[in-house]
Order: C-alpha cells, then structure tokens, then sequence
C-alpha cells in the first residue's frame, strides 16, 4: 500500500507534460507557417518586380527611335507596396530599376535590369 501511495499524482503529472510537449509543437507549427506565408509574399512581390521591370525593358526596345521618351524618375507602382520604377538611359544602355517597401519591413527592396537598344 505504501507503494500505491507514491504513486498518486504521477498520471496527472504526465498529462501536463504531454500537453505541454504538444502546446511547444503546435506553437511551432505556427511559426513556420507564418514564416511561410511572408517568404511566399516576399517571392510574388519578386516575380511581380521582374515582370514589370522587363516589360519596361520591352517597351523601349519595341520602340528604339524613341528611346529618350522612356526615360524617368520614380513612377509610382500600384502593383508593389510603395513601388517605384526608375528607367535610366545612358546612350544605349537601358537600365530598369523598381523599388517597393513590403508592410512591416524596414528594408527597402529592389529588381533592377539592363540592356543594350539597337538605336537606328
């Protein structure tokens, strides 16, 4: 009876500490899907960036006659949080740059890309 006695308690014991191990693992399941869900928004806002800065990079080289009339500064870009696009022409070097600021992020991110027209 004395061993009965010492025993009391110790189911209750490990319910806690199972309940506890699992509380840690769903917490972590949490975790990474919240990680997941910002890396896969950082990449749509990637892919997004890339698209738009080689569509700009199309447009002048569909119309190289015109090149300086693509040329500008910080147009805002409604597809990207904060977005801006800047095209740069030195010559026949285009270079395309498009920043955006995703919420809750201080960093400042950017897609750039170049290329040479073929000016007539």
């Amino acid at each position: 009876m004395t061993m009965a006695r010492h025993q009391r308690g110790a189911t209750l014991l490990e319910a806690l500490i199972a309940v506890l191990i699992f509380s840690i693992g769903i917490l972590a399941i949490v975790g990474m899907q919240a990680l997941a869900v910002r890396v896969t928004t950082d990449a749509k806002y990637r892919a997004d960036a890339s698209f738009l800065a080689n569509q700009a990079l199309g447009r002048v080289w569909g119309d190289p006659n015109n090149i300086a009339s693509y040329a500008e500064s910080d147009t805002p870009v409604a597809a990207l949080p904060n977005g801006t696009r800047t095209v740069a022409i030195d010559n026949d070097r285009v270079t395309v740059t498009i920043r955006w600021q995703p919420p809750g992020d201080p960093a400042q991110h950017q897609f750039v890309v170049s290329g040479y027209v073929n000016v007539n």
